[in-house]
């Protein structure tokens, strides 16, 4: 949540209230002051995980997917700051939206949308990355910073409710000696000290605190008084119009003493504070003149601020708030399973599996897509089938006793959704009705553990000890992506190339218009990838941005949290490391291989020259296509040239639509060239395309290109269509 404007009125208003401080000796500070008997731990910072990601992550190029070898390298150095000053961190993040906050959500959701409009359209006329004013952060960066900060030994929380009251409870619990955040609400928790990320210098180790005692003394208001001032003047749950009427009449009796005196930020606050202060012993809902579904909202937020062990003055106005909530699949889901749900998402290791049981309900942020790119659907289509399937390992897919079957809400953003309802999805088994079954190779005991109905059997998933449940994982985590057979590859390859063949073709099989370059592209960008050093992937020359480029870089990101989600559903039959993007996915080298590709780069020099990068790039682009190939699905060559700049003079004869006039023959020094182009593989295999197949025309472009499994999903194309 947010205070409108309490936190500008602080900084510009009550300047006493806005201290320097050192953290090194905030800390000693912290240290003298605990009882001699107190637990010798050295003294504790708790972080709000989600406002440090924009500081986090101050690698120069943001907008082709990420660097994320060079973030976990600059996130090293951030932890390493504060272990250095003897200062420990815990880290909290949102691990929840809770419903009265979706509204807000919504409107964030939407404004984000719009820039990354406004930054599509400086791609394709610029042909570079805009610069901060319209800075994006990469696709999913936050769900990636935990494990990022969980690999650096740091301890990671996931909220199961607002993360800002878990922070403050944690802090108040654990005698913290502060709060590192970026919210005006941790001056209204009657908490730890709130200190400024924003204000962070980390060479110096300071930053700017805010006291709650000097806003209080400014404010003429008890410490218990904040959290009303906090909801008249509007948050996340009290909308700031929700209140107007109430602020308008303590401006009009404030107006009456203070004419003209104040600027407007300074004059509502105080207004609204000498309200409260004239009030003082006689306000209620009543005295507020408020409707009942006013009143209601002001007791959501009041007790928003309530911390566990706190009373409040009005207690009228403040119930009981767990911090439990309530299970909303609980009849469908065993209580073993619950509780070992729950330990997964406070381990951060299921985040989608929680939301799913707990809430029956997902969400998925911003992700970097051009509204008017028509070959590219968006990541919410592209992934929906394998969440389907993910929901049918969690929850029943037939009806039960009384009728009902279980349904999940999704609020997914992509380009032209109006967000004003969820996406009802129903589970799926891992074997469509006419598909094979996805055991068909597996042992017999094996087969036993999956029913009839293609659902396997969540405690055995996750709780089984013997070999045949782990096979089992192994093959449900493959099945979710359609890609059952790979599981010959486990030992074979490094669980992180073979995470990157099974979303490689999961994504050639579902995106219709991703061609032979693109799977190029992505593959030699993952093989590259394990050798290179941030400093190397760093200096990486990206010639300029492709828009195209920056939305299947951002598909690919998105693709690995569904990675992560499928492998938390099936009793993680892969590392959860193994499945990072510092080890998968380099937006730059991606960008990089993109460009190359499309420009008909051999793949001897996309694999930069390096025998074994390039043995390895073949194999795994072989089970690609070959994958592809018994889906119906025949990858096609449709390299995309450099598109001509608004200004640019047309030097390719391409983009002039004139035809080389040495297309219409072959000449034996055209096909020596071609030839050499082509790495010959022992048994004459060749890495090239195949020349004399021809190029398939270009369907006719419609708003998604779907593929003919996505007919019952057109709900996609136009926001106004409603639900399934």
């Amino acid at each position: 949540m947010g205070v409108k404007g309490l936190q500008s009125f602080t900084e510009q208003c009550c300047q006493e209230g806005c201290m320097p401080v050192h953290l090194r000796e905030l800390a000693s500070q912290h240290v003298r002051n605990q009882p001699s008997t107190s637990d010798p731990n050295p003294p504790t910072l708790v972080v709000d995980g989600m406002a440090c990601v924009r500081q986090w992550y101050s690698c120069p190029a943001w907008v082709h997917g990420g660097q994320w070898k060079h973030f976990l390298h600059l996130l090293k150095e951030w932890v390493g700051a504060f272990t250095s000053a003897g200062i420990r961190l815990v880290f909290f993040f949102d691990g929840v939206v809770e419903e009265q906050k979706r509204a807000e959500w919504i409107k964030r959701r939407q404004r984000v949308n719009r820039d990354i409009s406004r930054l599509f359209t400086h791609v394709k006329r610029q042909g570079q990355q805009p610069g901060r004013d319209l800075f994006c952060l990469p696709s999913a960066l936050s769900t990636f910073s935990l494990f990022a900060l969980r690999s650096l030994g740091q301890q990671v929380h996931c909220s199961v409710r607002e993360a800002d009251y878990e922070i403050a409870t944690f802090a108040l619990q654990q005698n913290c000696m502060g709060i590192l955040g970026q919210d005006s609400d941790f001056l209204i928790y009657d908490s730890a000290p709130y200190l400024s990320v924003n204000k962070l210098r980390l060479d110096r180790m300071t930053t700017m605190m805010y006291s709650r005692d000097c806003l209080c003394h400014t404010l003429q208001l008890h410490m218990a008084e904040l959290p009303l001032l906090a909801c008249l003047l509007g948050n996340d749950v009290v909308p700031e119009a929700r209140m107007q009427h109430v602020r308008s009449r303590a401006l009009a009796i404030y107006r009456k003493t203070h004419p003209c005196s104040d600027l407007p930020l300074r004059e509502k606050v105080l207004a609204v504070a000498q309200l409260i202060f004239s009030s003082r012993g006689c306000l209620g809902p009543a005295g507020l003149d408020l409707s009942d579904s006013d009143r209601q909202v002001l007791q959501m937020g009041l007790q928003y601020y309530l911390l566990p062990g706190q009373q409040s003055l009005w207690e009228g106005l403040v119930s009981s708030f767990p911090l439990s909530p309530v299970c909303a699949m609980e009849r469908y889901v065993c209580p073993e399973v619950l509780q070992a749900a729950r330990e997964k998402h406070a381990r951060c290791e299921g985040f989608m599996v929680y939301n799913v049981l707990y809430n029956g309900m997902v969400e998925c942020s911003n992700t970097l897509e051009d509204k008017e790119d028509e070959d590219l659907a968006p990541q919410a289509l592209v992934f929906q089938p394998c969440r389907e399937h993910i929901y049918g390992i969690l929850l029943p897919i037939h009806p039960d006793s009384n009728g009902d079957v279980p349904t999940v809400k999704e609020w997914f953003v992509f380009p032209n959704s109006p967000l004003k309802q969820p996406n009802i999805v129903y589970p799926a088994p891992l074997t469509r009705p006419g598909t094979a079954s996805p055991s068909v190779d597996l042992e017999d005991q094996q087969k036993r553990l999956l029913t009839t109905c293609g659902q396997p059997d969540l405690k055995v998933l996750w709780f089984g000890q013997d070999p045949e449940s782990s096979s089992l994982r192994l093959t449900c985590f493959l099945s979710v992506f359609g890609c059952e057979e790979l599981s010959v590859e486990q030992g074979q390859l490094e669980g992180s190339l073979l995470a990157v063949l099974c979303l490689v073709t999961y994504i050639t099989k579902q995106v219709e218009r991703l061609s032979l370059e693109d799977v190029d592209a992505y593959l030699s960008q993952a093989v590259c990838l394990r050798s290179k050093s941030p400093t190397q992937l760093r200096h990486t020359a990206v010639p300029h941005v492709n828009s195209r480029a920056i939305q299947l870089g951002s598909l690919f990101v998105r693709g690995l949290t569904h990675l992560l989600d499928a492998n938390s559903a099936c009793g993680q039959p892969l590392a959860m490391e193994e499945l990072m993007p510092w080890h998968t996915f380099d937006g730059l080298l991606f960008h990089s291989k993109y460009l190359m590709a499309h420009t008909g780069t051999p793949h001897h020099l996309l694999l930069e020259d390096n025998a074994c990068w390039l043995s390895t790039f073949v194999s795994l682009r072989q089970k690609v296509l070959e994958a592809c190939r018994r889906k119906g699905r025949i990858v096609q060559s449709i390299p995309r040239p450099r598109t001509t700049l608004p200004g640019q003079p047309v030097t390719d004869r391409r983009q002039r639509g004139e035809r080389n006039p040495q297309q219409h023959r072959v000449t034996p020094q055209h096909r020596d060239t071609q030839q050499h182009r082509d790495t010959q593989l022992p048994g004459g295999a060749t890495t090239g395309t195949e020349h004399s197949r021809p190029r398939a025309r270009a369907p006719n472009r419609q708003r998604y290109q779907l593929a003919p499994r996505w007919t019952q999903y057109n709900h996609f194309q136009d926001p106004g269509s409603g639900l399934p």
